[in-house]
């Protein structure tokens, strides 16, 4: 079978070996799709050279069916669909004492820590698996991972039916927030810098603001009726936005960070005392997220078919890097089954 490799700044190579032999408690998933994600630019770009061990197959985002199963699993069965929540934890750390699981403070993180789903066949934990129903098309069911980052951002928000939201950045998960928030019964808006995601956006029925061209604060501050924002996301990585944010959110308004922000930045915290803001981190997500994000995407409630920009076959994963690089795409699927070859 054909792997995707990433083996350095910038490099993807394709490389050929067999599936690894299936241990007791594991599963094997023929995986039918993998969706590359902002994190797996943060890995391209060697941004994550101190976690990632070369050659690493990466890839966390995913669709598949059951192609075999290993001794002492129980519960499933050759051909079910599935999807994978990659997501391992010690269970000893304070955090996983505390309930919190999914923020292991020895995570790992499928995909990043361990190989992942860019790999034709892939031998996976049974205990990480999550059901899909048959009835969700195997490409839009790669979406669920980052559903789920979506779904569990709004809820660590506390959105609201009636809630105004502004979300800073419309990449995928900028819009999945967006969409999930909407879908709650929020009003919504979304700031965003480029013109080609900006029309996309706005197709999609949002509200869609341009920074350069207006005020941000007062643009919110009119939307609002003078009050602010309940809640901002700040989802583009920008020092930029996450600066702005707290002058868009109103009295005890929310700021939920979701961008992975490589360096330390600044905060205006005069406005966080001032108006008693709450700053929040939002992280991965738990079992429930994964589980409301195949309602979701099963009932049709997320633009699936608007989000992906493309399918690509596995020898072509460079190019699809470079297209998410050079802001070409919002998302793109890599199709497994596509690579020729049977085993």
């Amino acid at each position: 079978m054909l792997t995707a490799n990433y083996v350095g700044a910038r490099n993807i190579e394709i490389h050929h070996r067999d599936p690894e032999p299936l241990r007791d408690g594991q599963v094997r998933v023929e995986v039918a799709y993998a969706g590359i994600c902002g994190t797996d630019l943060h890995i391209f770009h060697g941004h994550m050279d101190s976690r990632v061990r070369t050659p690493a197959v990466i890839g966390h985002e995913m669709s598949g069916r059951i192609a075999d199963i290993g001794g002492g699993v129980t519960g499933w069965k050759v051909g079910d669909h599935v999807t994978v929540m990659p997501l391992r934890w010690d269970g000893t750390c304070p955090g996983c004492l505390a309930g919190h699981q999914h923020i292991c403070q020895n995570l790992d993180f499928v995909g990043i820590d361990s190989p992942g789903a860019l790999q034709r066949f892939w031998n996976v934990d049974a205990d990480i698996l999550v059901a899909l129903p048959d009835s969700l098309r195997l490409d839009h069911a790669a979406l669920v991972e980052p559903v789920a980052v979506a779904v569990h951002d709004v809820r660590r928000g506390e959105v609201a039916a009636g809630d105004h939201v502004v979300v800073l950045g419309g990449g995928p998960i900028g819009v999945l927030i967006a969409t999930v928030a909407r879908h709650a019964g929020a009003k919504v808006a979304v700031v965003e810098l480029d013109e080609g995601r900006r029309s996309a956006i706005a197709k999609l029925g949002f509200e869609v603001l341009d920074p350069t061209e207006s005020d941000q604060v007062d643009w919110v501050t009119t939307w609002t009726s003078g009050a602010g924002a309940d809640i901002a996301f700040e989802v583009s990585g920008a020092a930029s936005a996450m600066l702005a944010a707290t002058d868009l959110v109103k009295v005890r308004g929310t700021v939920v960070v979701v961008a992975i922000h490589p360096q330390p930045r600044p905060v205006n915290l005069q406005r966080v005392f001032w108006r008693e803001l709450r700053l929040l981190g939002a992280r991965v997500y738990e079992r429930t997220d994964f589980e409301r994000a195949i309602e979701l995407l099963d009932e049709g409630a997320i633009p699936a078919d608007a989000l992906i920009s493309s399918i690509r076959p596995i020898t072509d994963t460079a190019g699809a890097f470079a297209d998410l690089e050079a802001g070409k795409a919002m998302k793109v699927l890599i199709d497994l089954g596509a690579d020729g070859e049977s085993k």
